[in-house]
């Protein structure tokens, strides 16, 4: 059984938060929701969910779980403010244990400064954010370089539970190295002499 964190602030994304929590405990693991305050409940951007934080992110390190969940919404801008997430999402990416950003998720990759010369997906409001920290952007379903998994949108959210409770459950993706991947040398423009 593994132990799986989830960071939230108000204004999570519901179904991001809530598809990944269930399928991670009926997959057998532990599911532990941090926030910034342990017992304050945030609330989630569709109004359907009320969740309680059970850890403080200044109190917990990546030592303590096996993978990291981040849903989107507008809970990620508010996060990304806060020094122990922040902290913790870059403790992650350094022990090269799964972490899972969906949606608007990815700028707390952008503020660890863990996107560059990584393969990245995220709602496209993000994809200049991503590509000006270094990222390589695609407009993917789910995306997995290395242990960093990435979805775009809560319909993304199955392909996004299925790569985390298979990396969980077999290990780390491998490193995506290919300077450009296919899709990306058709969207490049012409090259003009």
């Amino acid at each position: 059984m593994a132990r799986i964190a989830f960071i939230l602030a108000d204004d999570f994304e519901d179904e991001e938060f809530r598809v990944p929590y269930d399928q991670v405990r009926q997959a057998g693991h532990e599911a532990v929701v941090i926030g910034l305050e342990a017992g304050q409940a945030v609330r989630g951007r569709q109004g359907r969910e009320v969740v309680t934080p059970e850890r403080a992110a200044r109190n917990v390190s990546s030592r303590d779980f096996d993978a990291l969940v981040i849903p989107g919404g507008y809970s990620p801008d508010v996060l990304r403010l806060d020094i122990d997430m922040v902290g913790l999402v870059r403790d992650f990416f350094r022990a090269e244990k799964p972490l899972a950003a969906i949606c608007h998720a990815a700028w707390l990759l952008v503020e660890a400064n863990i996107a560059e010369g990584r393969l990245l997906t995220s709602w496209p409001s993000l994809k200049t954010d991503l590509i000006n920290a270094g990222a390589r952007w695609v407009d993917r379903e789910v995306v997995e370089d290395g242990h960093l998994i990435t979805s775009r949108h809560p319909g993304d959210v199955w392909a996004f539970c299925e790569a985390l409770l298979r990396q969980v459950a077999q290990g780390n993706s491998p490193r995506v190295d290919s300077p450009l991947l296919r899709e990306e040398l058709w969207a490049q423009p012409a090259m003009v002499h």
